[in-house]
């Protein structure tokens, strides 16, 4: 399988071509220390097999903004370095962590933006973004990555909503790109220019008047002329668009281009593949095979392997479908997709992360603040009667399903068929009830529930439950078209 060749990233071999994206888990204190439960949550990945782990963003500034790494000062670094050795000695996987300078923000719905900001101050983070690339390098890490997408100051100067009127104003693609070219030369001058730096930026900032794939692709190349080693493509998470809570700092994935940053279930999978694939072939086409990683609900291992194997991208950024699963490598790799904790993508993780709350998943045991350790021997769930019965219960607008406990279930995957379609699992819940909304009146649905142990391995699935849903009314007398 295509992911699972090695790829060279500068001077850092990846053993695969799975990345862990910066997701951040609030599992530090306000002190932004590393602490135990920092570090087993990136062991964790590392003994499930990923290429490449990116840690959650680390700020370069001293600036109040809740449980938040840093990277700011050099007392940081024995805790940082510890997070990298414990990584190394658990597996092959790469660590870098993800260095952030952000603007402020209050609970009023006030923030800062780029043109309150003086020169000096530009200055200065042009200055702490080496220094913290430099204190990684010291750190024992394997390269850096920079953080310059979504709402945080690097991508708020690369964006066209960037309001500043000097040399590094909106009002050109040069001005906005002025911030980050500084950037990666002062990390080249304090960190050297041996050591492997990726940057992360927004494909698309899915906002009113905010740039496309067309300015990514120019972005790209120039990212690429300066010397990067890999970029990785994400997108939207604006302020622009956030939906202001009140008692609450603003928060960036909040709107519509927060939904695209962390797609919900209601938006397809692998759905920022071909704007990655835009910019890819762009890059080649200048001369410049830059290694290119995207994220966006690509979890499924098909897609993954799709979009690696016709050269879309080098590599398939997975950070939800992770966090419920650290063994979805090491599980795809043996061949053993079936026990794969699922992401269903119900965005609890996103809603703790809104509230500066610890982040974990929703799948996982009551309680727990990291995924179950895999273990194969771990016996499947049984249904707790001889003949399971999964009813299904339609009406005009929904079908209510019901079906009995199973024992040692931790969670219930839920699968449908649309009339003569394969059945696809649509939800993962840990009740015995589920209503389906998604359903049209007038056709015939197959369902069935399949039982599934904290750490994946699945039990027997129920019985297949077929209901027809009753057609609307407004259908009584409207005219049928043929098909």
């Amino acid at each position: 399988m295509k992911m699972f060749e090695p790829l060279q990233i500068g001077g850092m071999a990846i053993s695969n071509r799975i990345m862990v994206p910066a997701m951040v888990t609030h599992l530090c204190k306000e002190d932004g220390v590393v602490t135990g439960d920092t570090i087993a949550r990136y062991v964790r990945y590392a003994a499930g097999g990923a290429g490449l782990i990116v840690v959650e963003a680390m700020a370069i500034h001293q600036v109040k903004s809740g449980p938040l790494l840093r990277i700011s000062e050099d007392r940081y670094i024995s805790g940082l370095r510890e997070l990298a050795r414990r990584v190394h000695a658990t597996s092959d996987s790469k660590i870098v962590p993800q260095i952030i300078h952000f603007l402020k923000v209050a609970r009023s719905g006030w923030r800062q933006t780029t043109d309150m900001l003086s020169l000096a101050d530009i200055d200065l983070i042009v200055e702490q973004f080496g220094d913290a690339v430099r204190r990684a390098r010291e750190a024992g890490f394997d390269g850096a990555e920079l953080h310059s997408a979504h709402a945080y100051t690097l991508s708020s100067f690369l964006s066209r909503a960037n309001p500043r009127t000097d040399d590094y104003g909106g009002h050109s693609i040069e001005g906005r790109l002025r911030l980050i070219g500084r950037v990666i030369e002062s990390v080249r001058r304090k960190a050297g220019n041996d050591f492997p730096l990726g940057v992360r930026f927004n494909a698309e900032e899915f906002i009113k008047n905010g740039y496309t794939v067309v300015d990514s692709r120019r972005i790209a190349v120039r990212l690429a002329e300066l010397g990067v080693d890999y970029i990785s493509l994400s997108a939207g998470g604006k302020f622009e668009d956030a939906v202001h809570t009140p008692g609450q700092v603003l928060f960036p994935y909040s709107g519509y281009s927060g939904d695209r940053c962390m797609p919900g279930d209601w938006l397809p999978r692998a759905l920022h593949v071909g704007i990655a694939a835009e910019v890819k072939a762009h890059l080649l086409s200048k001369g410049y095979p830059v290694p290119v990683a995207v994220a966006g609900k690509l979890d499924d291992p098909r897609d993954a392997e799709r979009v690696l194997g016709t050269g879309m991208v080098d590599m398939v950024g997975i950070a939800r479908g992770l966090l419920a699963d650290p063994d979805w490598p090491l599980k795809v790799k043996r061949g053993e997709t079936d026990r794969i904790v699922q992401c269903d993508y119900c965005n609890v993780c996103k809603a703790l992360d809104g509230t500066h709350r610890m982040v974990n998943c929703a799948l996982w045991p009551q309680g727990d603040n990291q995924a179950p350790k895999d273990d194969p021997t771990v016996p499947a769930p049984r249904w707790a009667e001889a003949d399971t019965v999964l009813t299904a219960i339609p009406t005009e607008a929904r079908v209510e399903l019901k079906w009995s406990k199973a024992l040692g279930a931790t969670t219930y995957q839920i699968y449908r068929a649309d009339e003569q379609d394969d059945p696809q699992m649509i939800d993962a819940v840990k009740l015995t009830f589920w209503n389906d909304n998604d359903v049209l009146g007038g056709r015939t649905y197959r369902y069935f529930v399949r039982p599934c142990a904290a750490t994946g391995t699945p039990g027997t699935r129920s019985n297949t439950a077929t209901v027809k849903v009753p057609a609307p009314s407004y259908m009584v007398t409207a005219r049928k078209v043929s098909v």
